[in-house]
């Protein structure tokens, strides 16, 4: 790592007032930004001309089972309840500790790539102590700033599930991986909730997952599973508060979004998957009728792409759609809008920060913070003109476009490739790792497989 210099870009800095410059510089410094604004003077640094790209912080992807990225595209027609047949009751059991890191590394590799430089990972398949250690690897390999979200093991996640959490191992694995609060990589812990586990255990698991003093993530609010009005159940038992994220929360009501903005938690909606697998519409306007904003997660690479301008884009058309059929059925025209695209960036960047209890080191471009930076070419046949940055990062830009990528001052990917890493050796490892995977399930790989529906723990099973 080396301290560097950005010169005259457009630089969008996500901060609470979102200041935006036509032409500014950004140092770099020891991995950390040091300095920003126009014409910054001399500065002993390595420099780079700015002059036609965007500058902004990295996403943050606040939601993501990285350790299905060998199943990438197999779920590409699957709904929720063929999703839990097809992973939870073929795929996750047959994952090898091997199986987990090279998902891990190259899903983490793929984030990079794509300018998401902080991800939640959301670990669901931690079927023995070398599967959670090894997934963790292959995040600290990767290089991405990342929240390893310890989950269950596969077994654990049929609903509705009476087992036990090993709480043994969680406590193992925050000793022995995560011993300092400023690493790159941090814990947190992805429970079952109350849609996929009984309160009894569900009680279990926030209490000693809090005596370790880690923060807390779950699906609510998911499809035929989260009509059970999960967060008033948690409300009930006492268990909302601050630092716990609400993935989905397609079907919760007006009321459970207010529990979750008074007791201090997040939400992270992942529209693609929800509009496609059936979770029901997102979110959005629940959390802001609230008085609090969501961030964007990618969810599953099993049915969609891992690319956070897909997500951005997604949500604000559907939130949009949502909102302009009610004013349309009510012969009325809809003012304002009820998304801007400054909005979803920051629910891009400073909001998935705050999701994953990080914006106290990234999600904008403030001195002090970490140097977790993307610098967007304007100069491809997409981007320009510039006559709104926000807007044409939101609605044109595309992975392609990312020319840069700082992970805490280290650049990991430059002249859009990633520095350092072999494509081809990593595509043969994968390929091996699947050809063997779906082997072992003894299920095509053309496409053509469609798991029967699992609907146990719903009114749909009867």
């Amino acid at each position: 790592m080396r301290d560097t210099v950005i010169r005259n870009a457009i630089v969008l800095t996500m901060n609470e007032a979102q200041d935006e410059y036509v032409r500014a510089d950004l140092f770099m410094k020891d991995g950390k930004i040091a300095g920003i604004g126009p014409d910054l003077g001399p500065v002993d640094a390595h420099e780079i001309d700015g002059e036609g790209y965007i500058v902004m912080p990295g996403f943050v992807d606040t939601h993501r089972h990285t350790w299905q990225c060998l199943l990438r595209n197999a779920a590409a027609d699957w709904t929720l309840s063929q999703y839990f047949a097809g992973v939870r009751g073929v795929m996750g059991e047959l994952y090898t500790p091997d199986d987990m890191y090279v998902s891990n590394y190259i899903g983490s590799l793929e984030a990079l790539n794509a300018g998401i430089t902080t991800m939640v990972d959301w670990s669901h398949n931690n079927n023995s102590p070398d599967h959670a250690d090894m997934a963790v690897k292959g995040l600290r390999d990767s290089g991405v700033r990342g929240v390893f979200g310890y989950g269950n093991a596969n077994r654990e996640w049929f609903p509705v599930s009476d087992e036990r959490t090993d709480f043994d191992d969680v406590a193992r694995v925050k000793r022995e991986h995560f011993s300092s609060d400023d690493d790159l990589v941090t814990m947190a812990f992805a429970a079952r909730g109350p849609q996929f586990a009984t309160m009894e255990q569900t009680e279990r698991d926030f209490k000693m997952a809090r005596d370790l003093d880690l923060p807390l993530t779950l699906h609510a609010g998911d499809g035929l599973w989260g009509l059970n009005h999960p967060v008033k159940q948690l409300q009930e038992k006492n268990l909302l508060g601050p630092r716990t994220t609400y993935v989905h929360c397609c079907t919760l009501d007006q009321e459970e979004f207010q529990m979750i903005g008074d007791t201090g938690g997040t939400v992270s909606i992942s529209a693609e998957v929800e509009l496609n697998m059936g979770h029901g519409n997102p979110a959005a306007m629940g959390c802001l009728n609230a008085g609090f904003r969501p961030s964007i997660s990618i969810d599953v690479c099993t049915s969609v792409g891992s690319d956070m301008f897909t997500q951005m884009r997604i949500l604000m058309a559907a939130t949009r759609g949502i909102e302009n059929a009610k004013a349309l059925a009510e012969h009325k025209v809809l003012e304002p809008m009820p998304l801007s695209v400054r909005d979803v960036l920051d629910f891009a960047t400073l909001q998935g920060a705050r999701t994953a209890n990080l914006d106290h080191v990234t999600g904008s471009l403030e001195v002090g913070k970490d140097a977790d930076v993307i610098m967007i070419d304007t100069n491809d046949i997409n981007m320009f003109p510039i006559n709104n940055p926000a807007g044409a990062v939101l609605e044109d830009a595309h992975v392609g476009n990312i020319d840069t990528v700082f992970v805490r001052g280290r650049i990991v990917k430059r002249h859009g490739k990633l520095v350092d890493v072999d494509i081809r050796s990593l595509r043969k490892q994968m390929d091996g790792a699947v050809d063997s995977l779906f082997e072992r399930a003894g299920v095509p790989r053309d496409g053509t497989w469609l798991p029967d529906q699992y609907v146990r723990g719903t009114d749909a099973e009867n």
